[in-house]
């Protein structure tokens, strides 16, 4: 079938239209490549997907014009849109370009659904909208009224605007909650492909909540086996919603939320030990507080994704660290 992958040059967006034309599936990528980090990454990412089954398309998903005519002229039958302003720090320091790109980029997607007849619209949420939530793990059952960033805030939106889409229009939505994904072709920013740098050249690492933190790292092969298998399921409409209290991850519309991450946490200083033994190299730890939008655990309750998909996350961190090291160093020759 013809998938639209919005981000198609970005970490999770280019594997997971890799893994779609592997299967054999048409693939019409957009991106706009912007200087978020370094467009070089990006394109390298892109220039796997090269072939008779990949169309690559250079637009902003903000640009409502280049929107309408890449529905019209592309007509998908599903989309997975995974293209966002990203970074929980940038979104408090740059919060329009945030909102530009994760509310008018998402709102832009709904309306090229709806007007061409996409049958299934998988987007990106984020575990960021859990925000104040202290009760581990994360279940898509808890409310998620209190997010402590912009980035968060605008996930959250992207949830309600997916199931006014659904529910106005009968648009199939299936969100999916990301916990902290890592893996080769990694974004700079995160922290598994800034330690590594810094490791390699022998500066000092920024370790926030002086190593506190919990998180279940997902490698990218696990979220993207979910990714797929969530696409091939198109939700349905829960009849029992009104009298079964009223669950906020489903509705009488076709419309359903899942968290998709690792089931295990793993402390931040554990991840940084695997990744030093990888590297054979001692880090530099430049211990400093807990920063403004981060939240101090995150671990997701992936049951109802496991009932529904077969989802089941396999790959261990030193596993996905190793596999990340040997990227780095093929792709920087270092």
């Amino acid at each position: 079938m013809k998938v639209l992958v919005t981000g198609a040059a970005g970490f999770i967006g280019s594997h997971v239209a890799l893994r779609l034309l592997e299967r054999g599936d048409t693939v019409v990528g957009v991106d706009n490549l912007s200087t978020y980090y370094d467009p070089a990454l990006k394109q390298a990412r892109l220039d796997r997907l090269r072939g008779d089954g990949y169309c690559d398309v250079r637009a902003d998903i903000a640009d409502r014009d280049a929107m309408r005519e890449l529905f019209a002229e592309h007509q998908p039958l599903r989309v997975v849109h995974l293209a966002a302003q990203p970074g929980v720090r940038h979104s408090l320091m740059h919060p329009h370009g945030c909102v530009e790109a994760n509310i008018v980029g998402f709102v832009n997607v709904l309306e090229g659904c709806r007007h061409t007849g996409v049958e299934h619209l998988v987007y990106a949420s984020s575990s960021s909208v859990y925000g104040a939530n202290v009760v581990l793990p994360y279940s898509v059952q808890q409310n998620v009224d209190h997010p402590l960033s912009l980035y968060g805030a605008t996930k959250k939106a992207n949830e309600l605007m997916a199931h006014t889409y659904s529910a106005a229009f009968g648009l199939p939505t299936t969100g999916l909650r990301f916990f902290t994904v890592y893996g080769p072709w990694g974004r700079p920013d995160m922290a598994l492909f800034s330690f590594t740098q810094r490791i390699l050249a022998g500066t000092p690492i920024d370790v926030y909540n002086h190593g506190r933190h919990t998180r279940g790292f997902t490698y990218i092969d696990d979220i993207v086996e979910g990714v797929v298998r969530v696409l091939d399921k198109l939700p349905q409409a829960n009849p029992d919603w009104a009298s079964s209290g009223n669950d906020p991850a489903t509705s009488l519309a076709p419309y359903r939320i899942y968290n998709i991450g690792a089931d295990k946490a793993i402390n931040l200083m554990r991840y940084i030990e695997v990744l030093e033994a990888t590297l054979e190299r001692k880090a530099n730890l430049n211990m400093l507080p807990q920063q403004p939008g981060e939240m101090a655990d995150t671990l997701a309750d992936v049951e109802d994704l496991m009932q529904a998909v077969g989802y089941q996350p396999r790959t261990p961190i030193e596993v996905g660290v190793r596999n990340f090291v040997e990227w780095y160093r093929g792709y920087y020759k270092t």
